[in-house]
């Protein structure tokens, strides 16, 4: 197996590493006399960060250790930090050292989780920061995980586009989010139809009618900066509403079912019915886009987010031979038609899955780099969202060229931050 330092070496050939660059500037430099050992930051300490963090230190027990945390508020952090103790419980000494001063806490804490002598980055942030923080990163020479979405507007996507470039010449790894296509169910699956086990491929329907998330309300002392961001599910301008936030697993699974081609175009609809209160912010919770291909294909998705209400995440897909169907929360993944066919492939922890990969993918000296799906999706999610909210039949030129660029200049409590209007359709202009 090559060492840590015999990757290093040959990653990034553009501009190498420079392993330990910032220590001499730390108090506390991250402690391993082994080569092997790949050190990890956290940027985003959530759930899903938390997640993602326990995650990593598994992919490689006793090689992968996490070194540094960031996050915007403390408490976010602290509460973290304990948790994955908790959760690694005697392996917790093995796989983390976080001593207090690499735990940085502020709007520059993904700066400081970066320049901390880390070799891996795991991005978590509400999405609307994903662009600057992935470029940051790869240059700064790091592997990055990030998880979906990659932006929540075009300049976004634009901007990532870029990064993934960059981490091609740069031979870094890019590991979106997605984790759908690392289910191997799925993945047998899709393979399966990408190989014509259902003929030619015409409509792929999606559902992601699920309930809505949880709020924070307003509390003593919080800037309007503070609200949002404990919010951030429910403010377009941090998470690109539930189309882009949420609902993007299943406009990427249709994506890949059509080979990842883009569509010519979109026409939406979509509104507010179920939302109330300042915490609900300014998105819609519910949506429905057709999506039009080349040839005559055609997608079409519908996601919600209401109380009360049935759920389904569901795919479904109908080629010339065939149908698919595929329902994750019964384990149904079947072809009906000329060739019927059910996946016999393993279950798996497709989160696991994910990290599992990556770093097998940087010992082997091949990142993996998700870079083109994971911009090409996002700009799907983005695209409906466009569509929905202007009421106009939008082509993937006009949404790739949109210079509507979400959130304030200025990232500080206190500061400024974007007045929360609910889009009308008819009215809301394209940008």
């Amino acid at each position: 197996m090559p060492t840590r330092r015999r990757f290093l070496q040959g990653t990034a050939a553009a501009a190498p590493f420079v392993l330990g660059a910032c220590s001499p500037l730390l108090k506390n430099p991250p402690a391993s006399d082994d080569p092997d050992v790949l050190r990890v930051g956290l940027v985003g300490c959530g759930g899903r960060g938390t997640g993602a963090a326990y995650q990593a230190v598994n992919a490689e027990p006793g090689t992968i250790k996490l070194v540094a945390m960031g996050d915007v508020f403390a408490d976010r952090l602290d509460s973290s930090y304990n948790h994955l103790q908790s959760s690694l419980g005697d392996t917790a000494q093995a796989r983390m050292d976080v001593p207090e001063d690499r735990r940085f806490v502020g709007f520059d804490a993904y700066q400081k989780v970066i320049d901390s002598g880390v070799d891996v980055v795991v991005l978590t942030t509400p999405p609307h920061f994903r662009p600057e923080h992935i470029r940051a990163a790869l240059a700064a020479d790091k592997h990055v995980f990030c998880e979906k979405p990659m932006a929540v507007d075009a300049p976004g996507v634009r901007s990532v586009m870029a990064s993934a470039r960059e981490a091609k010449q740069k031979n870094l790894a890019l590991v979106s989010g997605f984790c759908w296509r690392k289910h191997y169910r799925y993945r047998s699956l899709y393979e399966r139809i990408l190989e014509g086990g259902m003929g030619d491929l015409q409509v792929v329907y999606s559902t992601y009618n699920a309930s809505p998330l949880g709020t924070k309300p307003r509390q003593p002392g919080w800037s309007e900066m503070e609200f949002q961001l404990r919010n951030w599910q429910h403010m377009n301008w941090l998470g690109g509403d539930s189309l882009v936030e949420q609902a993007c697993h299943s406009l990427d699974k249709m994506g890949w079912a059509f080979g990842d081609i883009q569509p010519l175009s979109c026409t939406a609809v979509g509104g507010r019915q179920a939302r109330f209160g300042e915490e609900r912010g300014d998105i819609f919770d519910h949506f429905a886009v057709t999506y039009d291909y080349p040839e005559g294909k055609r997608g079409f998705h519908m996601s919600r987010q209401m109380a009360n209400c049935s759920t389904d995440n569901s795919d479904f897909a109908y080629g010339t031979k065939g149908r698919m169907t595929a329902r994750p929360w019964a384990d149904l993944f079947i072809i009906e038609g000329e060739s019927p066919w059910e996946s016999d492939a393993p279950g798996n922890d497709m989160y696991q899955t994910e990290h599992n990969e990556m770093f097998a993918s940087i010992r082997a000296g091949n990142p993996v780099n998700d870079g083109d799906f994971m911009t090409g999706s996002t700009m799907l999610s983005v695209m409906g969202r466009l569509a929905s909210y202007t009421g106009q039949t939008v082509t993937w030129e006009q949404a790739m060229a949109s210079t509507d660029r979400l959130g304030p200049e200025i990232y500080a409590f206190g500061s400024d931050v974007p007045e929360l209007i609910v889009p009308i359709p008819g009215r809301t202009r394209l940008v």
